[in-house]
This record gives structure tokens, C-alpha cells and sequence, in this order.
């Protein structure tokens, strides 16, 4: 069931640069995060072996669902022929994947739509997306021999690594800005046992630090520079359009932080396509919050109507020095894969925006209404999409998928500060003054004090529930 075709395509696997300019290629074990030619990202390209008929491709992964060999039991592994890994490599897995994808009403018709869809990468098990991609860099760790793992992170990406790196026995050292991500992120990468570094400045300033660490020949970097972790994370492609019944949806929606995910996604679609599994491409849009939108101002300059678009400068895209939002898990002012981001969204006709703090604390309340948690970051989607559909750039009847990156306990803080009225975001007054202003968000639902009576708490349910009949308009 495809399982010599998995070594073959181990075997035909190359890195190569995705600057049209140089286009250089290296070998897939060599340690390299960008092109030593020229310093362009890479990716991992899989040159075409022999013709496999569409379907054929569908049937090896629907019956993987129902094996139990650890490889299948896994939403990444499973689809291991579009990956560049040999079939006996040493997998680290903690059964990532498989994640639900939730029909949402009250999200749909917040948004003006007929229906909308989540998919929900929360539910990995470290509670983030970042899980599908760190199965296949720790296991290309094992494979280099590395000895330590190490990430710059704002909370998300330390907590997989941690774990998976304590699968794998490995050491491993994360640097965080101090301060600036949530307790709940922090408290996994300490259980897990990774070391784990504060330190000044923010995400950025992290990033840049801990790639000259990674100079080090014994110490992996698996940050989303790293080709391998954007093609575990291509696989979420596949396995949305298999829950989809392989039916492309017309739009899938993902927030924008340093652009792995969207990265990833792009080239998932991208190579389904052109291996036939599918007919058509969804437009992929991202969203990023106004505070730390650096792809969202360089999409609004360029000029979409051209039919071919040149190759974009190092420099096209400016970093938003000191970016601002509440969403911690894309406050990212320079996105190291913004280019192959930018790629996936123009070839599949998407688009970049940004959306404020008011309307990423509202979506968020609306998608628990619908009874599924997410952080802030996640919310980002349906903020976007419900912009979208008052612009007439996502038409009501349209098939929509919208991509929540973290689990809800991922940032609980954000959760009671908004239904206690206490969420604040900073404001930027006209004389260039920064305070603090309260979101004072629509959806809120603190909780209540009452005397321990029968009485008081019927009577409190009925006042609840008239409440709730003339808030429906406002919520629906």
C-alpha cells in the first residue's frame, strides 16, 4: 500500500532555494536552513517518480485510518508519501493530527455566511498546529545526529519541541521573550523539561539570537525556517480535503504570525494538485492582527490585476519594529517565511489583511458560542472572513474554512479578562501618547454572585435566558 514508493521518495528528495535567481540544490541530510549560495529560504522539492493514479493515492490514506501501525495512527505520518523521509526512519510521534474539523452556525452567521467550518489544530497534542510539523524536525534531528534541539518562540512552538524533544531524548533549549507569552505555554516547556531562556526585546530579537546559536554543528534549529517542519505541516492540507470528502472548499482562512503554517498549507495544496488528488485550488487568505501586519501592508501595495508578478525583494517586505497585539502567538513584526507565504496566496488567488483587537476579542467569543475554544491568534480567521464577506470578497454561499492554530487553556488569562471587562489593549492617541483602552467586548459573560437560595438562582436562569433571546439579533 505504497510503502516502497516511501523510501524511493526519500531517495529523490532534495532542498532547494525558492529565489528564482539561484534555484541551487542540496542534498536532503545536509543541515542547512537557507541557501549557503545565496541566503534564500529552502524547501524541500520531491522530484516525480512513477505515475500514480489519483485515486490510488486517496485509498492508501483512507485505509490508513483504520490501521493500527504507529505510522497510520499518526495525521502526518499517514500521508508519509509526500514526505522526504525513508520508511524505516526513527519517527517521533505523539499521534499528532487527526484534528476535527467543527461545522460552526453561530460563527457562520456572524460572519454573513451560510456555513463555515473550523478546523481545529488546537486539538494536537501539545494543544497547538505546531505538533504536525515537529514530528518530521525532531525525527530529521535523530537522523543528523543532533544532540540539541532549540526554537525562538512566543509560547506555541517551545511547548511542542519540548515535548517532542523529550520523546526523542533529546536536550532541548528555547528562548522566549521574557514576559510576553502566556503562563500556560511557559508551564508546558518547563514540564517537558526543556531549558528554557528569557530574555529582552521580543520575538524578533529572539529569532535572530538563536539562529547564530544554531551555527553550532551539534544543535538543530526547527523553527519554520526549517524545510522539514513546513512539510510535516503540509499534510494538514491532505487531511482537511479527506474530511471534506475531498470537495475543495472555496476558502481557507489561516492567521498570519511568521507564516509557517500558511507556508505550509500553500505547498500542501499546491503538490495535491499537481499530483491529481485534486482538480482545483482553494483560495488561501491570511489574517494578521493590525498591530503586527507587516504582510498585510506589503499585500495592500502590490499590484494584483498583473499577471505575472516579479520576484519580490529581500527587503519589500518592512518589519513592524515593535509589533503590538494581545494575540502573543503572531506578535511577529519580521515573518521569516513571509515569501513563501506571499507565493501560496497569490498562486491560489487569496488574500493578506489585518483585522484589530476589538474583532479578534469578539470572534473569539462568538466561535466559544459555538462551543469550541481557541486563543486569540485563532480568532484572527473569523475576524477576517467576517471583514471579507461585508467587502463581497467571500460571497455568502461560498465554502469556507477557517484554520484555529491553538487550544483555548493555551492563553486562559485573555478569556476572563475579556468576559470581565478587563481586557485592555493599548491605544495610540493623535499626539503620538500610548494608554491603555478597554476592548469592551460585545459577547462578555462574567460570572455572577448570588445568595446560596433556590429562589435567587431560579430567578437569576430567568432574567439569563431573556437576556440571551434579545442578545440573539446582535450574536446572529
Amino acid at each position: 500500500m505504497g510503502e516502497g514508493t516511501t523510501k524511493i521518495a526519500a531517495e529523490r528528495a532534495s532542498q532547494c532555494c525558492i529565489e528564482p535567481a539561484c534555484g541551487a540544490s542540496y542534498a536532503i541530510d545536509e543541515r542547512l536552513y537557507s541557501c549557503p549560495r545565496c541566503g534564500g529560504l529552502l524547501e524541500i522539492v520531491l522530484r516525480p517518480g512513477s505515475q500514480v493514479a489519483p485515486q490510488a493515492w486517496r485509498a492508501w490514506w483512507e485505509a490508513r485510518a483504520a490501521s493500527c501501525d504507529p505510522r497510520d495512527a499518526s495525521g502526518v505520518w499517514r500521508y508519509r508519501e509526500v514526505l522526504p523521509f525513508a520508511d524505516d526512519a526513527p519517527i517521533v510521534t505523539l499521534g499528532e493530527g487527526n484534528t476535527p474539523l467543527y461545522d460552526a452556525p453561530r460563527s457562520a452567521r456572524y460572519c454573513g455566511l451560510r456555513a463555515l467550518q473550523l478546523k481545529h489544530q488546537g486539538c494536537n497534542p501539545t494543544g497547538s498546529f505546531k505538533d504536525t510539523g515537529m514530528t518530521a524536525a525532531v525525527t530529521q534531528a535523530v537522523l543528523l545526529g543532533a544532540r540539541t534541539v532549540v526554537c525562538a518562540s512566543t509560547g506555541n512552538t517551545a511547548a511542542s519541541l519540548a515535548a517532542y524533544a523529550a520523546r526523542a531524548q533529546l536536550q532541548c533549549a528555547i528562548l522566549v521573550p521574557g514576559g510576553q507569552i502566556s503562563s500556560a505555554k511557559l508551564a508546558q516547556s518547563m514540564d517537558y523539561g526543556a531549558v528554557v531562556l528569557e530574555m529582552e526585546g521580543n520575538f524578533d530579537d529572539a529569532m535572530r539570537v538563536i539562529r547564530e546559536v544554531s551555527e553550532d554543528d551539534s544543535i538543530y534549529l526547527v523553527n519554520s525556517i526549517n524545510p522539514f517542519r513546513i512539510e510535516g505541516q503540509k499534510t494538514v492540507a491532505a487531511e482537511l480535503l479527506r474530511q471534506c470528502t475531498w470537495r475543495v472548499p472555496d476558502h481557507v482562512v489561516v492567521p498570519g504570525g511568521n507564516m509557517g503554517n500558511s507556508a505550509a498549507l500553500g505547498k500542501g495544496f499546491l503538490e495535491l494538485f499537481e499530483l491529481g488528488v485534486i482538480n482545483r485550488l482553494p483560495k488561501l487568505t491570511i489574517v494578521q492582527a493590525e498591530g503586527a501586519a507587516p504582510l498585510a501592508h506589503l499585500f495592500a501595495k502590490l499590484d494584483l490585476k498583473s499577471s505575472a508578478h516579479a520576484p519580490l525583494s529581500n527587503d519589500a517586505l518592512v518589519p513592524v519594529e515593535h509589533p503590538e497585539t494581545l494575540a502573543t502567538a503572531i506578535k511577529i513584526g519580521s515573518p521569516v517565511s513571509w515569501k513563501k507565504s506571499l507565493r501560496a496566496v497569490l498562486a491560489t488567488g487569496g488574500q493578506v489583511l489585518s483585522v484589530s483587537e476589538r474583532e479578534i476579542a469578539d470572534a473569539k467569543a462568538v466561535i466559544g458560542r459555538d462551543g469550541v475554544g481557541c486563543e486569540p491568534a485563532s480568532a484572527t480567521t473569523v475576524a477576517g472572513i467576517k471583514r471579507l464577506v461585508a467587502a463581497r470578497r467571500i460571497e455568502a454561499e461560498e465554502s469556507v474554512v477557517a484554520v484555529l492554530t491553538g487550544h483555548l487553556l493555551k492563553d486562559p488569562d485573555y478569556v476572563i479578562h475579556y468576559h470581565r471587562n478587563m481586557l485592555c489593549a493599548p491605544h495610540h492617541s493623535a499626539d503620538g501618547s500610548q494608554q491603555e483602552r478597554s476592548l469592551n467586548g460585545a459577547f462578555r459573560n462574567p460570572p455572577a454572585r448570588l445568595q446560596a437560595t433556590k429562589a435567587a438562582i431560579l430567578d437569576h436562569l430567568s432574567h439569563a435566558a431573556e437576556e440571551a433571546k434579545a442578545d440573539g439579533p446582535k450574536l446572529d
